[in-house]
């Protein structure tokens, strides 16, 4: 390891780094002789002093420089290896066993610069090359392992002497010293490191070897014993020289067994104090602390439990309250209502009886005036006041006037006064916008729902033009208009025709139903009225008011109910519709206002009785198909649209529900609503409730396009009769479909309805159609008057209205043309804000969250079952700074969080693109779900190094390995966002698994190119966590940690970097996972 390590670095700094290392700070301060401590001479010490003070300032700044990746702090780190000022026995041993000459046995620069050398050319470390001292002719004692040999006495070195010029080293040869190494065919010593454990060496009678240092005598050297340490280097190397496990070595020469409550790890120093001491025994090498994981990780079960449950009480309390309010203001509402219907009741009543009196009163006095007029003659001598007197006693007939018109006084539309039970007046505290209370708001809300009733009972059979006045006399909100007209819409797939020459108008106030076989482009006509059709190609005219402007524009006040249910089934049926109403309604919408909107929509929807229940998801039940149905339609309702688009809102209800969801349209449209709905074989009784009939045949061309009550008149104009007891709408859609064939005289099959609907209306027929005009009798191609023609009557503006938009393209066409990327909202209406919409998506998502906690529970038990698995196989190898264990770690957690992190976006995609069309900030919906997934970013974490860090206990802290954990699910959640957004679900998931694998790999690997490793995610997480870990491993690990650095390409001061970057990582994928949700376009159908 250390031969790698060393190619890589410049010769002449690494003869400074380990000169420094191996002959710093030592200070001799006595020596030992026979039984008792006698300091070393004076000259010994200076002399030894000033070698080893002049070989530390010559190479320490030199060391600080060309060593910075791997050494911090160069002081600590050498204090941490080779202070040895706490116990300098080995030195004084040292100096007694040599006589002295300490000095003269020490490695010199040139030496050291061998030694290092031959480190690096040999990949087996058994001999070193040839040298002045040790070659092919001159083989000394001292060139043996574990041997040295002094200079001569009229040598002279110095450390500042070239690093070429090797001393001859050749007299007085003997063993190493205790506390020194002597390397093989070098004839000097260096001192071992702290950590380490440097005996002499001895003989193994069995295996003929120098224990524990494994390398044999020389043959035929009868007076040859074994020596000292031989080498050190890293611990793959030269594991005999460590301190061994369980034991520890407050100096070089000294071995301690750990004792009971301490454990001693490999190349220890000192022992450290067990968590508890009955779970350390006597030569411990690591505390087991994975019974404290246990603890913490049930402790912070708990805690969650608790959360959830609190949290679970505290939304279970606020619908209680909000239900017992709801409850109370409906019952004084309907208590209101029954005393106003009892008043009217007692106003009819005193009404007929005034008016039965007056009549009364009025025969009596016409016929005393009678009697007065012929007996006038006789009563001209009574006097005038008696005449006054016998008056007096009736009232007189303006009196009567005033009581009845007292009594005919509704006091329903007396501002500021409510009708309470017993038919009192009383002032009210405020306006209804002005309610603040829960009570308050929930009474006017429902007092006004009563009212509305009342009124729709009085007013059964108006239209939206009947219903204007009485808006008016009751203050009622009317939105604005929406008159949707098309000429000649077209759209083409390629060069398929889906929609031809559509010509017509939706009204606003009318509901109006399409219908036609399947394949004639009902929901494409739909797509098309609403600006939804992408990717096709459309021609023709769409004016909206009568001008020319597109669709989008208005679409804050659209509605678009899908086909299929696209709503939140992990959300009640009232979170449903209070959330759209929240951020579609207008921002100056006061709450009192809002909560009549809703609860106006659950009352018409006949919501009611689940208002409080989960809509249900394909794995849980929940509501009815048909209440889910309705649902989906309330959705666009609380919104208030002026023009509502249903996609077949109706299939799957039965005739009951289709008929309530009608009638709440029907109250819609007259409130000035635009309506236009796909619907599949209705009842009769159903038909009959649509306004108009837009009836399509294959091939997307129209048929007819009216009033419904016009159809079958149209259709007997052709010689088409509907059958007694058919369903009309039934009968011609099996005309269209082909099952029937129309029993006509004038000679009219289904390819003809269209072209004979062109003629009946005189529109322009297209060329591919002029083949079929000679196949339809004369009679059929006549046109009627336009006063007569179904469907005209209320389009009789139509002529002016396409005159008046040829003539703008004609006069100005820089006007009419727009850019679809800057469109502006011509809505009028403006809603919530981004801040304000991300409010009410993040209580959205709480919601979603805590009922979803069963499923968030088992994402944390699988990661924690992880990190038991990892901690107990993987474990910290110490030879490798635990990159092991660390690897499977970044393996396993990014595969489990990028899988979790799945279901933020790709569950939910449906509901976003719904979303994202009708206006809503897709900004706002992307923070929201990433704040709350902020909360597994914290956790999970927690939840993984509780059993990893705990069955494993390395050397490192554990908040440091949290904060590296922290930044790897966030960066990690980042990219299963992009995955989520950007594949479809199996290709995420598929994704997810194997791009942490490979990078790793990649990462991993040495042979991986620098700039595409740095690109890779895990490089950063695996520098991280082997920083930290590496920082712990001192003294004689010095020259393992700078190697395994070194061959990683690590630097030890960039720990901070591979923070910032794991998050940069984070950041950058999530803007690209926001890009492509808001790029990425659903795929037409």
């Amino acid at each position: 390891m250390l031969a790698k390590w060393l190619h890589r670095i410049p010769l002449d700094s690494t003869f400074a780094l380990v000169s420094l290392i191996l002959l710093g700070r030592l200070q001799i301060t006595y020596c030992q002789a026979g039984g008792g401590r006698i300091p070393p001479s004076d000259d010994v010490l200076q002399a030894v002093q000033d070698e080893l003070a002049t070989i530390t300032d010559f190479f320490a700044n030199d060391i600080a420089n060309q060593f910075s990746s791997c050494i911090r702090d160069p002081k600590k780190d050498w204090n941490d290896a080779f202070n040895f000022s706490s116990d300098l026995g080995f030195v004084s041993n040292c100096i007694l066993q040599t006589n002295g000459d300490l000095i003269t046995r020490l490695c010199t620069k040139a030496e050291i610069k061998f030694y290092l050398n031959s480190l690096y050319s040999n990949k087996e470390i058994t001999f070193f090359n040839p040298n002045k001292n040790c070659n092919l002719t001159s083989w000394l004692p001292g060139c043996e392992p574990g041997w040295a040999c002094r200079i001569g006495q009229d040598q002279k070195t110095s450390p500042t002497d070239a690093a070429d010029h090797m001393p001859s080293r050749t007299i007085d040869c003997r063993t190493c010293c205790e506390g020194f190494f002597c390397p093989h065919s070098i004839t000097c010593m260096i001192p071992c490191p702290l950590g380490a454990y440097c005996p002499l060496s001895k003989i193994n009678g069995s295996t003929g070897v120098c224990d524990p240092y494994n390398y044999q005598l020389p043959p035929g050297s009868l007076n040859h014993t074994c020596g000292g340490a031989d080498i050190w280097a890293g611990i793959d190397k030269s594991r005999e020289i460590f301190c061994p496990a369980g034991y520890y070595c407050p100096s070089t020469i000294q071995k301690i067994s750990c004792s009971s409550g301490h454990y001693c790890r490999l190349g220890s120093t000192a022992e450290n104090r067990c968590f508890r001491k009955s779970s350390c025994k006597p030569n411990s090498g690591n505390q087991d602390i994975s019974l404290i994981g246990v603890l913490l990780i049930v402790v912070l079960s708990l805690l969650l439990l608790i959360i959830y449950n609190f949290s679970g009480q505290i939304l279970t309390n606020r619908e209680r309250r909000l239900a017992k309010s709801r409850e109370a203001a409906a019952v004084m509402a309907r208590e209101a209502a029954h005393a106003r219907e009892r008043w009217k009741a007692a106003k009819e009543i005193v009404k007929k009886q005034s008016k039965g009196l007056q009549m009364q009163l009025s025969r009596t006095f016409s016929r005393r005036k009678s009697l007065k007029q012929q007996d006038s003659l006789p009563m001209l001598g009574r006097s005038h006041e008696s005449s006054e007197t016998s008056t007096s006693n009736f009232p007189e007939p303006n009196k009567f006037s005033k009581i009845i018109h007292s009594t005919e006084v509704d006091t329903d539309g007396v501002e500021g006064y409510n009708l309470e039970v017993g038919g009192k007046k009383k002032k009210n505290v405020s306006e209804g916008k002005h309610r603040h209370t829960r009570t308050e708001i929930f009474k006017y809300a429902y007092g006004q729902l009563e009212k509305e009733k009342n009124v729709q009972q009085e007013n059964k059979d108006l239209t939206f033009s009947g219903v204007v006045t009485v808006a008016i006399d009751n203050k009622i909100r009317t939105r604005p208009l929406l008159e949707i007209s098309f000429k000649d819409l077209t759209l083409s797939l390629g060069s398929k025709r889906l929609l031809r020459s559509i010509t017509g108008k939706l009204m606003p106030g009318r509901v109006s139903a399409v219908m036609g076989p399947s394949g004639a482009g009902k929901t494409t006509f739909l797509n098309a009225l609403a600006g939804k059709a992408t990717g096709c190609n459309v021609t023709g005219m769409v004016l909206i008011n009568g001008k020319i402007a597109p669709i989008r524009s208005y679409k804050k006040i659209i509605g678009f109910v899908p086909q299929d249910d696209i709503v939140h089934g992990n959300l009640t049926v009232e979170e449903n519709l209070w959330f759209s109403a929240h951020c579609r309604l207008s921002a100056d919408t006061s709450q009192p206002d809002k909560v009549l909107v809703v609860e106006r929509v659950i009352e018409s929807l006949g919501l009611q009785a689940v208002r409080n229940s989960l809509v249900g998801t394909v794995e849980k039940r929940g509501i009815s198909g048909g209440q889910r149905k309705r649902v989906n339609v309330g959705l666009e309702m609380v919104m208030e649209p002026s023009l509502l688009i249903l996609d077949e809102p109706t299939s799957g209800l039965d005739s009951s529900s289709s008929q309530l969801l009608l009638r709440a349209l029907r109250h819609e449209a007259l409130e000035g609503v635009n309506i236009c709905m796909v619907v599949h074989q209705p009842s009769y009784a159903l038909f009959k409730m649509f306004d108009d009939l837009i009836l399509l045949a294959k091939g997307g061309l129209i048929v007819y396009q009216g009033s419904v009550k016009q159809v079958e008149e149209y259709f007997s104009g052709l010689g088409i009769n509907v059958p007694e007891r058919v369903n009309p709408p039934d009968y011609f859609i099996d005309i269209l479909e082909g099952i029937i064939k129309p029993s006509t005289s004038m000679n009219i099959t289904s390819k003809h309805l269209p072209l004979s609907w062109m003629l009946h209306n005189g529109y322009d027929v297209p060329q591919d159609m002029q083949d079929d005009l000679n196949e339809i009798d004369a009679p059929s191609r006549t046109s009627e008057p336009s006063s007569s023609r179904p469907g005209l009557n209320e389009q009789s503006v139509s002529g002016d209205l396409w005159g008046s938009a040829i003539c703008t393209l004609e006069q100005e066409p820089d006007h009419v043309s727009y850019d679809v990327s800057k469109l502006k909202d011509l809505s009028n209406r403006r809603t919530p804000g981004i801040l304000v919409q991300y409010k009410y998506y993040l209580g959205r998502v709480t919601k979603q969250r805590l009922r979803e906690a069963k499923a968030q529970g088992i994402d944390f038990l699988i990661l924690g079952l992880a990190g038991i698995c990892l901690g107990t196989i993987a474990g910290v190898n110490d030879e490798s700074i635990g990159a092991d264990g660390y690897t499977y770690t970044i393996i396993a957690v990014s595969l489990l969080c990028q899988i979790g992190s799945l279901k933020s976006f790709s569950l939910e995609r449906l509901q976003y693109w719904r979303e994202r069309e009708s206006g809503m900030s897709s900004l706002a919906y992307f923070l929201s779900r990433d704040t709350i997934d902020h909360v597994n970013t914290v956790i999970k974490p927690i939840v993984y190094l509780l059993m990893f860090y705990f069955f494993t206990n390395p050397r490192s802290s554990i908040a440091d390995n949290y904060v590296v954990l922290i930044a790897l699910v966030y960066c990690v959640t980042g990219i299963g966002y992009t995955f989520a957004i950007c594949f479809q679900s199996g290709s995420a998931q598929l994704w997810s698994a194997l791009f942490p694998v490979v990078l790793t790999l990649l990462a991993t690997q040495g042979s991986t190119p620098q700039l595409l490793a740095n690109l890779c995610y895990p490089k950063w997480a695996l520098e991280a966590f082997i920083i930290i870990n590496a920082e712990r491993y001192s003294g004689a690990w010095l020259i393992t940690r700078c190697g395994i650095l070194h061959k990683r390409r690590y630097d030890i001061n960039h720990w901070g970097l591979c923070i910032a970057i794991l998050f940069l990582y984070g950041v950058v994928f999530r803007i690209i996972a926001f890009i492509s949700m808001v790029l990425l376009q659903k795929k037409t159908r």
